[in-house]
């Protein structure tokens, strides 16, 4: 062998020694040069506090849940979704810790939990998905409203010449409706008239000054 041949041969071993990766490198550059080793990424932090809770049994409302998860930590916000006519609990709420580890040992304990026949579902909500009007108007004291009550006011309301006037076509125009099903459907029958249809009573008149 050459000495020309010997020196290529000890340049070609000095470029592949180079090149050598080191120790606990994950990458290497494109164009020569040492490797380098990516910097360690930390899992992402759980900041959420919120929990969805849902398969709510019935008699487990807020008083109870508060007694019952306040167990784990402290609860900053409570509310379970209800009917807005009925005040029914719909069977699913949302809880508010102080602190995100607790609501993760909640979310983690609690999932699939077997409460008065039901399995509860608790998941964490992540802060990115908790809409801006989630605690609007909660309260612990939840009172439906009677809409017996304001049904009631609504029909006993006083009323102008002119609106009563309106009420009593609206009632003629239904009836008449009723008696043409009736005759459709082939049954005889005189449907009695409907009374007051010409003045209302003085009581419930409301004369323009």
């Amino acid at each position: 062998m050459g000495t020309k041949a010997k020196k290529a041969m000890k340049k070609n071993m000095k470029r592949a020694s180079s090149n050598k990766p080191s120790e606990g490198a994950d990458f290497l550059p494109l164009e020569g040069g040492p490797a380098r080793k990516l910097a360690e990424q930390k899992p992402p932090e759980n900041t959420s506090t919120v929990l969805y809770v849902s398969r709510i049994p019935h008699g487990f409302y807020e008083k109870e849940m508060e007694g019952y998860f306040g167990q784990f930590g402290t609860i900053k916000r409570l509310r379970i979704a209800r009917n807005k006519k009925t005040g029914k609990s719909r069977h699913f709420g949302y809880i508010e810790f102080e602190s995100p580890e607790v609501a993760k040992i909640v979310a983690d304990t609690m999932h699939n939990y077997l409460l008065f026949e039901h399995l509860l579902q608790v998941h964490v909500v992540p802060p990115e998905n908790v809409h801006s009007r989630l605690w609007r108007g909660f309260s612990y004291r939840h009172k439906p409203l009677d809409y017996v009550q304001i049904e009631r006011k609504r029909h006993d309301k006083e009323r102008t010449l002119e609106e009563h006037k309106k009420l009593v076509e609206r009632i003629l125009k239904h009836d008449q409706k009723r008696r043409k099903k009736i005759e459709a459907a082939g049954i005889d029958y005189e449907s009695p008239e409907i009374m007051g249809n010409i003045q209302p009573a003085p009581k419930k008149i409301k004369f323009d000054d």
